[in-house]
């Protein structure tokens, strides 16, 4: 099978950081699992990567997480207790985790960087192409951008990066893409990377946002890749690597719905913003309405 046929179906979800701007709750409760109301981050991102056929999860944790494995086990006590009570509907919301995919846990062990976290997956996924996908954000599963992205890298063999446009003056926040285009609307043809530039040298409007699909090729990369910003293995660095030494790397510029849960403010507003969404929680919208009245 060529290297350009293959389609990712292994999927690594890093999981292993301190979540510092959290404390203290995250002292005892890993940030991956914040509830979204009644769902933590991590299902809706295990179900996006399910949801685009790359159903072989890798959770790299780090000590102190080992709840988060405990998430999508089975609970058979718990089970038996509701059923005891009638409550069919309670142990079917408890089973569905365990349904959403194969997972593997393996921990990172220290902290030296995305790079280094990335790369303990090596074992398990060898030459395979991969996913990625960073364990405080999540898109709608309806705007399919992983399985568009799967498909680009099974097209390509190399790396295809998930891009958006923000605006101009808030570059500096993030990775930017140097781009040229190509004949698809929403695929563009990454020539650099910079890492939070100012204003005024950002060579793009459009930001990385954390999924990746990347070829197995990376991982020798990795390991020989140097510590660089902050001391730390970074996966930007491995990737601009192989940029340089001929791997095609290609950006899915994504319009859909994202939901960003990485620091206080964005997790609330996903939190609402999801709640505000949903039929089974009686006279939410009317409240906040209601409260958003008085703030006005």
């Amino acid at each position: 099978m060529s290297e350009t046929s293959r389609r990712a179906t292994k999927a690594v979800i890093p999981a292993a950081g301190n979540a510092t701007r959290f404390l203290p709750v995250t002292k005892a409760v890993p940030k991956e699992l914040l509830p979204i109301v009644d769902k933590p981050v991590l299902q809706y991102i295990l179900e996006e990567a399910s949801a685009a056929g790359a159903d072989d999860i890798v959770l790299v944790t780090a000590r102190g997480k080992d709840s988060i494995v405990d998430y999508f086990d089975v609970r058979p006590d718990l089970e038996e207790a509701l059923a005891a009570k009638g409550k069919t509907d309670a142990i079917e919301a408890i089973k569905a985790p365990e349904r959403i995919a194969e997972i593997n846990a393996i921990r990172q062990g220290r902290a030296l960087g995305l790079g280094h976290a990335v790369g303990r997956a090596a074992a398990h996924v060898g030459d395979e192409p991969f996913a990625v996908l960073l364990g405080d954000e999540f898109c709608h599963l309806d705007d399919k951008l992983l399985p568009r992205m799967i498909d680009l890298q099974a097209e390509t063999g190399g790396i295809v990066l998930a891009l958006m446009e923000v605006p101009p003056e808030d570059v500096s926040r993030w990775g930017v893409a140097s781009v040229n285009p190509t004949d698809t609307a929403d695929v563009v043809e990454v020539t650099g990377l910079v890492e939070k530039p100012a204003v005024e040298d950002a060579p793009s409007n459009l930001i990385l946002i954390g999924r990746y699909v990347l070829p197995g090729a990376i991982f020798p990369v990795l390991d020989a890749t140097e510590p660089g910003r902050g001391g730390e293995i970074q996966l930007t660095d491995a990737m601009d690597t192989m940029r340089a030494n001929g791997t095609p790397v290609h950006g899915v510029v994504f319009r859909g719905r994202r939901y960003d849960t990485g620091q206080p403010t964005e997790y609330l507003q996903t939190l609402v913003k999801l709640a505000s969404e949903r039929d089974d929680l009686p006279g939410f919208n009317a409240w906040l309405r209601e409260f958003s009245a008085t703030l006005e």
